[in-house]
């Protein structure tokens, strides 16, 4: 089976590219669905963060308040450390689940979706890599439409790797700086790509 790194800056259509692969029978891994599922009401994780930051982070129904956590969680560094602590081991044991899951099906090919795929330097363990970009302020404006406001989406730009060294670590650059048509006419030969990546 032959892995494929997707990522992107935040704003910069990574997920839209995902639904699309996922839409042409592609197996995508969603690190981002994946940190959410793990959290769900009854599951480890959710009660780890409870006992850890205290029950006021659940809301009536049983759910993760996630602004509530947020603000608890980057109070400060030790804080960070203790969410990290809890939230990614349990995100790296469900993506390998899920990889494993993908090659028992006989999947030739996977797509891990996972924003900060470079950051972390997972790419270097992917067979391809995939970047989705777009302009700083095209993402803004984008990530302004979703209610996020300006400065809120600067900042959360600023807090990841920088645009150039993103760029550098991609076998295939989608440019998504134009309409949603203009980015759907960039999927098929990368579904080509794929395919004959599946079939080495």
């Amino acid at each position: 089976m032959r892995t494929v790194g997707l990522t992107g800056g935040i704003g910069s259509g990574k997920s839209t590219v995902a639904a699309l692969l996922a839409r042409e029978g592609i197996r995508v891994v969603d690190a981002d669905q994946i940190a959410r599922d793990i959290v769900a009401p009854g599951e480890p994780a959710l009660r780890a963060l409870a006992q850890a930051f205290g029950p006021e982070i659940l809301l009536p129904d049983g759910s993760l308040d996630r602004p509530g956590l947020a603000a608890r969680a980057f109070a400060d560094e030790r804080h960070t450390a203790l969410l990290n602590s809890i939230m990614h081991p349990r995100i790296e044991e469900e993506t390998q689940r899920r990889f494993a899951a993908a090659e028992r099906d006989g999947e030739p090919v996977v797509v891990y979706d996972m924003p900060l795929l470079v950051d972390k330097g997972l790419h270097r363990g992917m067979d391809l890599t995939v970047v989705v970009d777009a302009d700083p302020q095209v993402r803004v404006e984008r990530l302004r439409g979703r209610g996020i406001p300006e400065e809120d989406a600067r900042r959360r730009m600023a807090a990841q790797i920088d645009d150039a060294t993103r760029r550098a670590a991609a076998d295939v650059l989608i440019d998504n700086n134009g309409s949603l048509e203009e980015l759907k006419a960039q999927v098929p030969p990368l579904v080509e790509r794929l395919a004959g990546l599946g079939e080495r």
